[in-house]
């Protein structure tokens, strides 16, 4: 039986060739009764592949790429991002992938990064962290024809594979909240208007403002870019219009908009309410306690790795879509604390 090859076992196996490679490599991409049917002709005919001759009868490396948009700074500070990749690290272990990191800045980080990534045999797939830095790179590797997963809605989805929080339905939802505590005057810290999450967080907000029949007042809409002194400063912008609550598009702005409050004698919530968007951990938790959006950020990881593997074993099309929901939590900032 030595002189049996792949194309033998793919045969008596009645799989590819390419599958049974697959599975001489170990590659997370192929389904568990497959792999098994393989693995029995292998024991049975007593075939033993050439381990020299692996690397160049696979096409696959069973290693998987994450691109960030961000600064090495930026990415430290701000606790989203390492916990989307511990999702995604977690996952990547449990299918046995390997985890290439890459931060991307500029677009000369862009250039840089590109051809490392596609090029043939490197990585089986990628994920990318939507953001406007990235959009341009996006567009190049869905070109090349890679696998491909965007973490967060990109701003040109039609023919990409997603996964993203339900941002429209949550921010209305935490604004309805609001709503139901008697707030009428209810103003927003948005995110960057240039971005997916900023832009649907911000619809979610009109969206409960129409259901309720509160007119929209644009001195109630500011800006931000979703860190801590951002929400303080646009929340010392809203202060003049004295809103009487306020729903801003992260916990980050959310703390920052409390300090702003607080720094001029007012209270939160008995003068303004506050609800913000993410529940991520925090080293020193906010007085009072941060009502806020829980959305799913490590799941949110492990599911795009998920999604990841699906087109690399089947194929980019059609392309996957995958939304995911949010959870009010309910604290002391919004003047309503219960548990929920």
């Amino acid at each position: 039986m030595s002189d049996l090859t792949l194309e033998d076992i793919a045969r008596l196996a009645g799989v590819s060739r390419s599958t049974v490679s697959r599975v001489i490599n170990n590659h997370p991409s192929v389904r568990g009764s497959v792999r098994t049917r393989v693995l029995e002709v292998i024991q049975n005919t007593g075939f033993h592949p050439n381990l020299a001759a692996r690397a160049l009868v696979s096409k696959c490396s069973g290693m998987i790429g994450l691109v960030v948009p961000r600064s090495v700074t930026s990415f430290f500070t701000d606790p989203y991002f390492p916990f989307l990749t511990q999702g995604i690290a977690q996952a990547c272990n449990q299918h046995n992938l390997t985890l290439g990191f890459f931060l991307v800045s500029t677009k000369e980080d862009e250039d840089k990064i590109f051809p490392r990534v596609s090029r043939k045999g490197y990585l089986d797939g990628i994920i990318v962290q939507s953001g406007q830095i990235g959009e341009g790179l996006i567009e190049r590797l869905n070109n090349a024809e890679i696998p491909l997963v965007i973490a967060g809605r990109p701003l040109q989805p039609e023919h990409l594979s997603y996964v993203d929080v339900d941002n429209v339905t949550a921010a209305a939802i935490a604004v309805s909240h609001l709503i139901s505590l008697g707030h009428q005057r209810i103003a927003t810290i948005t995110g960057p208007v240039d971005n997916t999450v900023g832009i649907d967080r911000r619809a979610g907000y009109e969206q409960a403002l129409a259901q309720h029949g509160i007119p929209m007042e644009s001195e109630l809409i500011v800006a931000g870019d979703f860190t801590e002194t951002g929400g303080y400063a646009a929340m010392k912008r809203l202060l003049p219009a004295r809103p009487r609550a306020v729903f801003a598009a992260s916990d980050g702005m959310a703390i920052g908009a409390m300090r702003a409050i607080q720094s001029v004698g007012l209270r939160v919530p008995q003068d303004i309410a506050v609800v913000g968007f993410d529940d991520l951990p925090m080293p020193t938790p906010p007085t009072p306690l941060l009502t806020t959006m829980r959305q799913p950020i490590q799941g949110f990881g492990v599911r795009a790795v998920e999604v990841l593997i699906d087109l690399i074993e089947n194929g980019n099309l059609p392309p996957r879509k995958v939304i995911m929901t949010a959870e009010l939590i309910i604290r002391d900032s919004c003047g309503s604390a219960q548990t929920h």
